[in-house]
């Protein structure tokens, strides 16, 4: 990737202006068209958003979209339609036993309306805080239960694909964990025990950074630094690790790169966590291991860097990677690929801008932490300026959705490329032109961070 060091938030405010004319747009061509017995929209096909039942994941993208589309244009019929669709359909993704997204569906709805109270940005009427709270508490608590115990003390949140899967995406939804450990919550077991969040927390970043994250010591015969497995299989009958997986990559030896996108995003967004915390938060929780926040912090931030690293050098030059590091396709493009902007329209490969946009996030905030922290001020730059590198990129053709016939907003998004769900249009040989529910929702989280530091408002966080 070649950074932009001439960028600014400033200079990137008229692509944010229109980003969210664009997006406003599009939540009401939703809104108007979607019929809600049809499921919950998921990716586009042929510029339609279209469902696909696999996992419920992606409502609360559909709805805190419109609360983050009135957070930056104070349009009020947006957080009309994000409180209201909140109320009517979010309670089941509350209580959802079956997924490990709590911390996408439910921090993207209730946590932003909450945010919004606490910034006097909306009127809390007597009920929507502890609505919001007892909402985030309950979906904490339940996210929280799906636990599998491992050596040395640690554990991990698993996947839908059962007990024994540690998932790389999971590592967002520890934000749902956070805000209810902040609020003061615990899961309650069998014999009235209580179990911390906050211990489930830690342990599950820890028992990522272990094992789905790389750090080029040897590991095994494809250890590269940073590079990031998406699935880590475990023995349940003994608590050892046994392999890399994947569900959604090529192999578990490449790099799926979305599942690197939630990697680098999640530990920027714990780290700004943290630094609002003390060591007593650790001894409230009873975590021996884990004697202080200074040491939290350094693996955190050693996952963190790793794989912001990895992301840079394995990306196109324009910020957007190619959807696995590894895939077949990309032996057969010119050998410098990497060093010419990404061509979504490639007849061997799909880009992911989904990965793209959630990454531009994480290395934003990375970047703001490291330099709150006075801690490496080129590491601080150069993680910042990758991100606005890659918003300059995504919030321009060929990548901004412009058409009023298509309901996307940022194109080339792939889901599920192994299934072969993704549409391909006519033409083409791999999918692109498509749209996905969480690359939108992450486009317009990504112009509202932006936008909050060209504004020079108050920092975005989710807790």
């Amino acid at each position: 990737m070649k950074i932009n060091q001439n960028l600014s938030v400033s200079h990137l405010k008229p692509k944010i202006e229109r980003l969210f004319e664009l997006s406003g747009q599009k939540i009401l061509d939703i809104e108007k068209n979607w019929n809600p017995s049809d499921g919950t929209p998921v990716f586009t096909s042929n510029g339609i958003y279209t469902t696909r039942g696999w996992t419920e994941w992606t409502q609360g993208f559909q709805f805190g979209s419109s609360i983050i589309q009135y957070d930056v244009t104070g349009e009020e019929n947006f957080l009309e339609i994000g409180q209201q669709q909140t109320i009517d359909k979010m309670a089941t993704h509350v209580s959802h036993i079956g997924v490990h997204d709590h911390g996408f569906n439910n921090i993207s709805t209730y946590g932003n309306l909450r945010r919004l109270i606490l910034e006097n940005r909306i009127d809390d009427e007597g009920w929507q805080r502890h609505f919001c709270e007892l909402a985030l508490k309950t979906s904490a608590a339940v996210q929280a239960s799906r636990w599998t115990n491992i050596k040395n003390g640690l554990g991990f949140i698993y996947s839908f694909n059962g007990p024994h899967s540690l998932f790389s995406d999971t590592i967002r939804s520890l934000r749902i964990l956070a805000v209810g450990h902040q609020l003061g919550h615990v899961l309650m077991g069998e014999g009235d025990q209580e179990i911390s969040l906050m211990s489930r927390l830690i342990q599950h970043a820890k028992t990522t950074a272990l094992y789905n994250v790389y750090y080029g010591e040897g590991r095994d015969a494809y250890d590269l630094r940073g590079r990031v497995a998406h699935e880590s299989i475990f023995n349940t009958s003994d608590g050892n690790y046994r392999c890399p997986s994947t569900q959604q990559g090529y192999s578990p030896f490449s790099t799926w790169t979305r599942g690197l996108a939630w990697i680098i995003t999640g530990y920027a967004e714990q780290l700004e966590f943290f630094a609002t915390l003390q060591d007593t938060d650790l001894h409230e929780s009873d975590i021996d291991q884990f004697d202080s926040i200074d040491t939290i912090v350094e693996w955190m931030t050693r996952s963190a860097l790793a794989t912001a690293d990895f992301y840079l050098d394995n990306s196109a030059a324009d910020g957007v990677p190619y959807w696995d590091t590894g895939a077949p396709g990309l032996s057969q493009m010119i050998d410098n690929h990497l060093d010419q902007t990404a061509d979504p329209y490639n007849p061997w490969e799909p880009v992911d801008s989904s990965a793209a946009v959630i990454t531009a996030q994480g290395l934003v905030r990375l970047g703001c932490y490291l330099k709150s922290k006075n801690q490496s001020n080129h590491l601080a730059t150069k993680y910042l300026q990758a991100g606005l590198t890659i918003a300059d990129t995504l919030f321009s053709a060929p990548y901004l959705s412009e058409s009023n016939d298509h309901q996307g907003l940022i194109l080339h998004s792939v889901y599920h490329r192994p299934n072969g769900w993704d549409h391909i249009s006519a033409g083409q040989s791999v999918p692109s032109g498509e749209s996905s529910m969480w690359g939108d929702y992450h486009a317009r989280e990504l112009g509202l961070l932006l936008w909050r530091l060209a504004e020079n408002k108050p920092y975005p966080t989710f807790f």
